[in-house]
């Protein structure tokens, strides 16, 4: 019988998960902890890593009109000033409680009355999100830098650069993974918000004329991207936006929605921004930002069509939807399991662990043939070798973290020169020749 856990505490089980098996810690837990920070641990730097990869080959590899950018997280303030970051407009309204003094946002409360202690709320005020710091050996007004708040601000900045040297023609995109900060009032839902966070952005620039058209190109492409990758269909929801939530420089936008043990919540955007960014960037730094029409002579400003995914967001996303119990019924081997087993059902791909190596026992001469698969694996395979505990727990532990392959050298091996490699998802076990073994896991893992 499989099922998800109760809705309920599944992110606790995930949350522990996570910690246990070395995907997220909490960010100075031996300093009791910074509020809304996390480490990832060693398997979760290779599952966002791998999230990171086949996002990184979908835009730069499969269109074909993209390129790649790594722009600096400390920019001018000036560009900050021209994208509206540090007006009213990019701020929550925040409340604070007379009686505790902790500060809500204020769409997080009702009645007036603080979460936390009961107490008055004040009336709320704007709070402005970017997170301010000092470049130089003087902290005063004329030192005043910014933790940027998004990555795409750095691709605008870049436009004309990027087009020239790469000698680009319209419709073209520019991709950028990297941090951005916001000073969230209210983080929370583990990983999902956090005041440091990584982007996965692409811009892509287009004739006016044709922003509706790539909109709806590219909505349709980074839905079923997450489709692509295990994703369940009917976890996902694209959900335009009402002409009353658009940002104020949208003129059209959409959220890729998933369903959350804690409700539905937004993990990637796609939003037609218009002219607005380059126009302001142009008018702010006076520079021109225009593009040539080939064909009339004209020059007009790029509307840009941009996707913004979360790259923490995703690792979350990933991690929930591939969660499974499994109670009862499941053999490992010749042990049945009675109690409830977790498996981390991940597209293979993004598994941070693609096979596992076990001797049938301790015994030297099985020690020593194990450690030579593993060897010879670990250089083309992100791989792991076990030999502690019964292979039962072994083959378990493989399958809480999400490993597809599981290779058992036994008695046997030492005769015939084959091992047991094991399904995670179809519990099948294949006898296969060592030195055919690279072989079959990569046609397995392509």
């Amino acid at each position: 019988m499989e099922n998800k856990g109760n809705s309920n505490n599944l992110m606790d089980k995930i949350v522990s998960l996570c910690k246990r098996r070395g995907f997220v810690f909490p960010s100075s837990e031996i300093y009791g902890g910074f509020a809304s920070s996390y480490d990832y641990g060693p398997l979760g730097v290779e599952l966002k890593n791998n999230i990171k990869k086949a996002w990184w080959d979908e835009m730069i590899k499969k269109h074909g009109t993209i390129v790649g950018l790594d722009s600096a997280i400390l920019m001018s303030p000036k560009i900050w000033e021209a994208s509206g970051h540090l007006t009213a407009g990019f701020a929550d309204v925040m409340a604070e409680c007379k009686k505790c003094q902790r500060r809500f946002r204020e769409d997080y409360v009702g009645e007036g009355k603080c979460p936390e202690c009961d107490g008055e709320l004040t009336k709320g005020r704007k709070f402005n999100l970017m997170m301010k710091t000092f470049v130089g050996p003087v902290e005063d007004k004329a030192s005043i830098a910014y933790l940027r708040a998004e990555t795409c601000q750095g691709i605008y900045v870049n436009f004309q650069n990027v087009r020239e040297s790469m000698r680009l023609k319209i419709p073209f995109g520019i991709a950028q993974i990297g941090k951005a900060f916001r000073n969230e009032i209210t983080p929370g839902n583990f990983t999902y918000r956090t005041r440091e966070f990584e982007q996965m952005e692409m811009q892509f620039f287009v004739h006016p004329k044709e922003a509706d058209k790539w909109l709806d190109f590219w909505m349709k492409e980074r839905l079923q991207w997450y489709v692509s990758y295990g994703i369940k269909k009917e976890n996902l929801r694209l959900r335009e936006q009402k002409k009353d939530e658009l940002a104020h420089y949208s003129k059209r936008a959409a959220d890729i929605e998933y369903k959350f043990p804690f409700g539905w919540k937004e993990v990637e955007g796609i939003h037609n921004r218009g002219d607005w960014d380059l126009k302001n960037h142009e008018k702010h730094s006076g520079k021109k930002l225009s593009y040539r029409d080939e064909e009339t002579g004209r020059d007009f400003i790029p509307h840009i069509i941009e996707t913004s995914a979360g790259a923490d967001r995703s690792a979350l996303t990933f991690l929930v939807d591939a969660y499974e119990e499994i109670s009862g019924g499941r053999t490992v081997t010749t042990q049945s399991i009675k109690e409830s087993e977790v498996i981390l059902k991940l597209n293979k791909k993004l598994s941070p662990v693609k096979v596992a190596v076990f001797p049938l026992s301790k015994k030297e001469e099985l020690s020593q043939k194990t450690k030579k698969v593993f060897n010879l694996l670990k250089v083309r395979f992100e791989s792991q070798y076990d030999e502690t505990g019964s292979i039962g727990k072994r083959y378990r532990r493989q399958d809480e973290i999400g490993t597809p392959y599981c290779i058992t050298v036994d008695f046997e091996t030492l005769k015939d020169n084959a091992v047991t490699v094991r399904d995670r998802d179809t519990m099948k076990q294949n006898r296969i020749k060592i030195e055919e073994l690279e072989k079959y896991l990569s046609e397995r893992l392509a």
